[in-house]
């Protein structure tokens, strides 16, 4: 069976990745399906993180230490997303990756689970100021919180394709990741990237 292509959107919070994601989606040449970080663990998992934060709101001693086991739990999740994605390439099934890479640990999980998949590695990216202005227009995201992951997300010097969603509209975005696609250009930015070493304090 041929595996399914991986678009891997890399980008911060308000970059444009869910709106590129929704365009690819609408579109009929190519059928995708969608995995966001945010449904996966919100969604599927928010009564569990809920019970988490209740029956381990202290420890045994009476300490707070309810985001040591939440960062805990959060890594496992964030390994069975990755795995999932790589389940659905191996059924074949085309994805479009909406998540945000800025913990080395994770993202080298990430490459572990990956590296031998068809993926198209995305830089998706537009001005801090665009961010900020994203930002206060949804309303639902904590403020700043785009510009504090912009030096990790940005850290990738390759990728098979940037798109400036300050310059291009999601439909534009998407029309030039189907481009890529139909001209069977080989998918060698992700490829490329090595495990970066993850200092253990």
């Amino acid at each position: 069976m041929k595996q399914g292509i991986i678009v891997f959107l890399n980008g911060t919070s308000s970059s444009g990745k869910t709106s590129i994601s929704t365009e690819l989606l609408n579109q009929k040449e190519i059928s995708f399906r969608h995995l966001s970080i945010d449904d996966f663990i919100h969604g599927m998992f928010h009564d569990y993180i809920d019970f988490i934060n209740t029956k381990c709101s202290t420890s045994a001693d009476g300490e707070d230490d309810v985001e040591v086991s939440i960062q805990l739990i959060i890594d496992s999740l964030v390994t069975l997303f990755y795995s999932t994605v790589k389940f659905m390439s191996e059924k074949g099934i085309h994805v479009v990756v909406d998540t945000v890479n800025d913990n080395e640990a994770r993202f080298n999980a990430c490459l572990d689970l990956l590296n031998d998949r068809p993926v198209l590695f995305v830089g998706v990216t537009c001005s801090k100021e665009e961010l900020m202005r994203r930002e206060n227009l949804r309303g639902d995201r904590q403020s700043g919180l785009a510009i504090a992951q912009y030096d990790a997300i940005y850290r990738f010097n390759e990728y098979d394709i940037e798109l400036n969603t300050e310059a291009l509209s999601p439909n534009e975005c998407a029309d030039l990741i189907l481009d890529f696609i139909r001209s069977n250009r080989e998918y060698a930015a992700f490829k490329k990237l090595n495990k970066s070493s993850v200092s253990v304090s």
